[in-house]
C-alpha cells in the first residue's frame, strides 16, 4: 500500500472545530513561547470541550513534544491511536492490526490510516527518547510492516531501536562482549567477542 496516495481533499485537521475550542488553541499558540503554563491550560480546557478531536489531540501532542515531556507526549499519542482506530472501525489495541483490520483501516479513509500509523510511529519515538527500545521496536515494526515503500520514514527508527537493543545485550553480557554499529551496508548490528 502507497501511503502517499491520497485522493481525498479533506484531512483529519481540517475539521472545522467549534469556535470555542478553536478559540483556546489558537490562544495556547500566542502564549506558547511567553506563557507556557497559560497555554498548556487552553490546551486542556480544548481538550475538556472536545476530548477525542483529532485537532485537540494533535495540538496537545506537539506543545508535549516541543517541550521535551516524552511521557505526557506518549500519552496524547496513545490517545490519537485509540481516535483514530474508533474512526477507522478497527480494534484501539495497534497489536491487533492485522492485513485484514488494515485493508477495512484504508477502505475507510486514507488519510486516517495513514495518521494511525504515524501516531504509532511517534509512540515509536518517543519510547526511544524514553529509552525503552524494545517497547519502541515493537511499535516501529508493526509501522514498517504496513509502510513497505517507507514513506512515514519508520525504517530508521526501527534500526535505531534494533541497535539500543544490541548496546543493552552487550551491557547485559558483563563486558564479555562489546556492541559495533552496523555498517550502512549491513544494517544488522554486530556483536564482537573480545
Amino acid at each position: 500500500m502507497d501511503l502517499l496516495d491520497i485522493t481525498v481533499d479533506e484531512m483529519y485537521f481540517e475539521r472545522a472545530l467549534p469556535a470555542p475550542v478553536a478559540a483556546l488553541i489558537e490562544e495556547a499558540s500566542e502564549r506558547y513561547a511567553e506563557d507556557a503554563d497559560a497555554a498548556e491550560q487552553c490546551l486542556a480546557r480544548a481538550r475538556f470541550l472536545a476530548p477525542d478531536d483529532l485537532s485537540v489531540l494533535v495540538a496537545q501532542y506537539r506543545f508535549f513534544f516541543y517541550r521535551h515531556r516524552c511521557e505526557d507526549a506518549l500519552a496524547v499519542a496513545e490517545r490519537c491511536i485509540a481516535a483514530a482506530a474508533r474512526e477507522l472501525g478497527i480494534d484501539e489495541d495497534w497489536r491487533r492490526l492485522d492485513d485484514a483490520r488494515f485493508g477495512h483501516a484504508v477502505q475507510q479513509s486514507m488519510p486516517m490510516t495513514r495518521f494511525l500509523l504515524l501516531a504509532l510511529k511517534g509512540t515509536g519515538y518517543l519510547l526511544l527518547r524514553l529509552n525503552r527500545p524494545a517497547e519502541a521496536r515493537a511499535r516501529l515494526a508493526h509501522t514498517v510492516a504496513f509502510d513497505q515503500k517507507d514513506r512515514l520514514g519508520a525504517a530508521v527508527l526501527l534500526r535505531w531501536a534494533d541497535d539500543a537493543l544490541a548496546r543493552e545485550q552487550a551491557a547485559a553480557s558483563g563486558g564479555k562482549v562489546r556492541w559495533i554499529r552496523a555498517s550502512q551496508h549491513n544494517e544488522q548490528p554486530q556483536a564482537e567477542t573480545p
